[in-house]
């Protein structure tokens, strides 16, 4: 099926020589998670985030959609923005499930996939599967108190509250329905072979996605290293990206 995504521009403009997609987390407003990160990167990128149903600016979902659907709507859609321009995408959790997906295939507009807090395959099938019904019956605001522990490193609350609880904020006014659809999506995805292995980032006190041996750790970082350490991020991606400048 086609999902529509709603995308948001957060920085840069139409002019900019590089194009970079950024991807959110489960339960999470792209714009809240990216905002900062996008405003040090250098000025030849164009940022452009994108929703999940249901979240942040995203309408909310009337059918089940998978990953790959998502793969699928920003595919196209960044094709025609992109033109001849450099296109990169980097994404967090959910956001960089899509990410292994967009890395698993042949064509696309994505010269460089960055997964941050994400694998081939996030959590078991039973788990999200517990999580959807939870939500459905429950609502959003049951999964904030579990989602503070687990998104951020220690101590990030009380160091940045406004930063910590605007994103709590956001995941329990996210439609409910369409969060259990993602998780849903999420139980299903398992990455397939990459045709080109995506860079992978992964928050030293993530517990979602613990480091290993197979990505780059983030000091100091938890599961959304975007809004815990947006200038180190931003670091991050531009070397990833190989861009020759940085305000980072």
């Amino acid at each position: 099926m086609t999902v529509e995504l709603s995308l948001t521009r957060l920085a840069g403009s139409e002019f900019s020589s590089r194009l970079l997609v950024v991807g959110p987390s489960l339960g999470t407003s792209v714009a809240l998670l990216w905002r900062d990160c996008a405003m040090v990167l250098p000025s030849e990128f164009e940022v452009i985030g994108w929703d999940l149903p249901g979240h942040g600016n995203g309408a909310p979902a009337t059918a089940p959609f998978t990953v790959q659907d998502i793969a699928d709507e920003l595919t196209e859609r960044v094709t025609a923005l992109a033109g001849e321009r450099h296109a990169a995408y980097a994404g967090v959790s959910f956001g960089g499930a899509v990410g292994f997906e967009l890395a698993s295939r042949n064509d696309g507009p994505f010269e460089t996939v960055v997964c941050i807090g994400a694998a081939p395959r996030i959590g078991s099938p039973e788990a999200w599967h517990e999580r959807a019904a939870l939500v459905r019956r429950a609502g959003t605001p049951v999964m904030v108190e579990g989602s503070a522990q687990r998104w951020f490193a220690p101590g990030f609350i009380e160091r940045a509250p406004r930063i910590a609880g605007a994103l709590l904020r956001a995941l329990a006014d996210t439609d409910k329905e369409s969060y259990a659809l993602a998780c849903e999506a999420l139980a299903l995805f398992e990455a397939g072979e990459p045709v080109r292995p995506p860079r992978v980032l992964v928050g030293e006190h993530d517990v979602v996605v613990p480091p290993s041996n197979s990505g780059r750790v983030l000091d100091g970082c938890g599961h959304l290293p975007p809004a815990e350490n947006p200038a180190a991020v931003a670091s991050v991606l531009v070397e990833e990206l190989r861009c020759p400048t940085t305000t980072a």
